[in-house]
């Protein structure tokens, strides 16, 4: 579901560019989710720095994320204790948040 969501979304593209196993989901060539397909299922999402600090201390399977900036990203261990809706709106902030940073003239297909 994850995969498939993302994709479906406007000008996100995939790739492996760190391993064989780290999915990678890009808008404009700017990463806005990440996965690894081996490990227990993981997403890695960009989010507010205000929204980081909230989310962290509110839900036990959301902390920050690794190997990248812990103000920036959070890591969500998928443990059926978030709803796909709540799951499905973290996607979406992180997408729309890479969105509103690339130039309105970059933003061409």
């Amino acid at each position: 579901m994850f995969r498939d969501y993302c994709l479906q979304k406007k000008s996100v593209k995939e790739s492996f560019p760190f391993d064989e196993t780290t999915l990678v989901l890009k808008v404009f060539n700017k990463m806005f989710a990440l996965t690894d397909l081996e490990d227990n299922f993981k997403i890695t999402l960009k989010a507010k720095p205000e929204d980081v600090i909230l989310l962290t201390e509110q839900y036990k399977c959301i902390s920050g994320a690794y190997h990248m900036n812990k103000k920036h990203w959070i890591s969500i261990e998928i443990d059926g204790s978030l709803s796909d809706n709540f799951i499905i709106e973290l996607i979406n902030n992180s997408y729309n948040l890479v969105i509103s940073g690339i130039p309105e003239k970059n933003r061409k297909n």
